[in-house]
């Protein structure tokens, strides 16, 4: 567990500046599907350098961003701490803190592959409301729908750490056992990046499974990285194509 919450530690400026953030339509379906108003409160779990909880506090939701990891927790109070309705918590999805009964709204982005199932089911069933919501979001990028991503794609494999294991793609199949016995419904976004070389390095070193910045084994990724950048940008741009996708239900 410690493992898991220090992975972005030294990786927090490159996920604020580079990392995509949250289509807005995301908030007329949460709306529309799970009555969401701006007097909700919304527990943003996972929260990192607040991405996901800045729509939110856009909306004019109090969010209780709840972030284990300092370095994360540190950005997202200096990005988001004079936003009125921010409420920086130093918790996590196995123990978030929070009081029983007391959230209309749960959304993770982008984090629930790390979080421990077993103990943050009845942890969230115990902080949302009897007619509250659980609401799992990834902006998952595209893998081949450009020549681009296709080579990103197979440059990860070869020069990332551990990429096959921790990948978000590997934990979908829990999403169903997560929600049992409801059932969650399931909205697709797209959400689109564009990078010069300098963003799309600090795009790649914002990521967990890539080599540490300053090795033999980073600098080795971004020559590759060049290599792809010089073959495959148009006007000096690349472009991130994401799926976002919104998976929403009840825990009681």
């Amino acid at each position: 567990m410690k493992e898991t919450v220090e992975r972005f530690s030294n990786r927090a400026e490159s996920y604020a500046r580079y990392r995509p953030g949250y289509p807005p339509e995301i908030l007329e379906l949460l709306a529309t599907q799970c009555a969401l108003s701006p007097q909700s409160v919304v527990a943003d779990v996972g929260s990192g350098t607040g991405k996901l909880s800045e729509i939110f506090l856009q909306n004019g939701n109090t969010v209780f961003a709840v972030e284990p990891n300092p370095a994360m927790r540190m950005v997202a109070e200096s990005l988001l701490g004079a936003k009125s309705g921010f409420k920086s918590v130093d918790g996590s999805a196995e123990s978030t803190g929070l009081a029983s009964g007391s959230i209309d709204c749960i959304t993770t982005g982008q984090v629930f592959h790390w979080f421990d199932l077993e103990k943050t089911r009845p942890e969230f069933a115990r902080v949302l409301k009897p007619s509250g919501w659980a609401v799992i979001i990834w902006n998952e990028r595209r893998l081949d729908s450009s020549p681009f991503l296709q080579a990103y794609e197979k440059l990860l494999i070869q020069h990332g750490t551990d990429y096959q294991q921790v990948r978000h793609e590997n934990v979908v199949a829990e999403i169903d056992k997560f929600f049992a016995p409801q059932v969650a419904a399931l909205k697709i976004f797209e959400n689109l990046q564009e990078f010069d070389f300098e963003g799309l390095t600090g795009r790649i070193s914002s990521t967990s499974y890539t080599p540490e910045p300053g090795t033999e084994a980073f600098l080795a990724m971004l020559n590759s990285l060049r290599e792809v950048f010089d073959k495959h940008a148009t006007a000096g741009r690349v472009v991130f194509e994401y799926h976002t996708k919104v998976y929403y239900g009840r825990l009681h």
